[in-house]
């Protein structure tokens, strides 16, 4: 095998968040080294069929590359592919798919099974940080501060009538009111979040979380300063310093995120020093705790008189012009290209790592 590696970046997607990820991979393989990748942009359609995105290939070549790709092109099978390139190639699959069937273990699983290094998190900590009635569990038990909360399925809020109704809205806000959030449990980029603050916002709010998953969130809304980090490495994770949301909008949405750039970006927010360490420490106590591994944004936030509080783990945080999570590494003193590398470096480690500790 030669020295440059193969870079697969995986992105599209079944989820919500496909255009997203379409164009996180668009900034990825810009940034990727030339010199050191041969770069496949692989997509994924809405269907769910894979594609050798080969316009994405050309257009790389002839600087003429698109905001967003395309998941179009000859059919291809990942099944057949990978194992071919990986006895051909030094392959590494970048998977950028954002949401369900993407960022919650089951590419993951399929990249183990075929035998192939990928960055990010393994199975396990993607299936745990995804989910986030089990992020808040798995989190508790590590006395992280959180937003009090309550889980929803979608089979109890169907079999209710009114009475049963108007009791769990009641009881819902008088738990963790006057105002909530309610967010679908396996959805990212805040697809299917709304605020509530009384019976008739609420049932809307769960009927339209209730489009994207079958269980929800109900967590009181916190007031208080949106504070994000970025984790870098595997069991001895990095830490970047603290970045601050500051939204237009009652909360940071979908919009503000990746659409319209409206919300201010701070990347070195006024933050005492010994609270920038105390976040630090516990963005990557909550990275281990989950059993993450290469990346994740950890999001709180900065209540007056409670104090930092742990929002979400994203694994697969965006890699677009306006995503924090390159932002505050670039503001670290790691450039796009030498954080590719990095996350590269990392996958490699732990596959080889995995495959001496494990007996087949």
């Amino acid at each position: 095998m030669g020295s440059k590696r193969c870079l697969i970046v995986l992105f599209g997607g079944r989820s919500a968040e496909h255009n997203v990820s379409c164009v996180s991979a668009r900034h990825v393989i810009e940034a990727a080294d030339p010199e050191l990748y041969e770069v496949i942009p692989v997509g994924i359609d809405r269907s769910g069929n894979w594609h050798l995105a080969e316009k994405a290939i050309e257009e790389l070549k002839t600087n003429n590359l698109q905001e967003k790709l395309e998941p179009t092109g000859p059919t291809w099978n990942p099944i057949i592919e990978l194992p071919k390139l990986s006895s051909e190639k030094n392959l590494i699959v970048f998977p950028l798919l954002h949401g369900p069937l993407g960022e919650d273990g089951t590419i993951q699983g399929l990249l183990e099974v075929i035998d192939v290094p990928y960055i990010g998190s393994g199975v396990l900590g993607s299936a745990l940080a995804m989910d986030k009635i089990a992020t808040k569990e798995i989190l508790t038990y590590h006395k992280i501060p959180q937003a009090r909360y309550r889980d929803v399925h979608s089979k109890r809020f169907e079999d209710l009538d009114n009475e049963g109704m108007k009791s769990l809205l009641s009881e819902l806000l008088k738990e963790l009111g006057p105002v909530v959030f309610v967010k679908p449990a396996n959805l990212g980029s805040s697809i299917g979040v709304s605020k509530a603050s009384d019976h008739d916002s609420l049932k809307e709010s769960l009927e339209k979380a209730f489009a994207y998953d079958e269980w929800l969130v109900v967590e009181e809304a916190i007031e208080g300063r949106e504070i994000e980090l970025s984790v870098l490495g595997d069991l001895v994770p990095q830490v970047s310093p603290p970045g601050e949301i500051k939204p237009m909008g009652d909360f940071y949405d979908y919009a503000e995120k990746y659409e319209n750039d409206s919300a201010e970006l701070i990347d070195e927010p006024s933050i005492e020093p010994n609270l920038v360490v105390n976040l630090q420490q516990v963005a990557a106590r909550s990275f281990l705790a989950l059993r993450c591994s290469g990346m994740a944004r950890v999001d709180f936030f900065l209540h007056p008189e409670r104090g930092p509080i742990l929002n979400e783990v994203n694994t697969i945080p965006g890699f677009t012009p306006i995503s924090m999570y390159p932002r505050l590494w670039q503001k670290a003193g790691l450039s796009y290209s030498d954080l590719v590398d990095r996350l590269a470096d990392i996958a490699i480690e732990r596959f080889s790592r995995k495959r001496r500790n494990t007996a087949i």
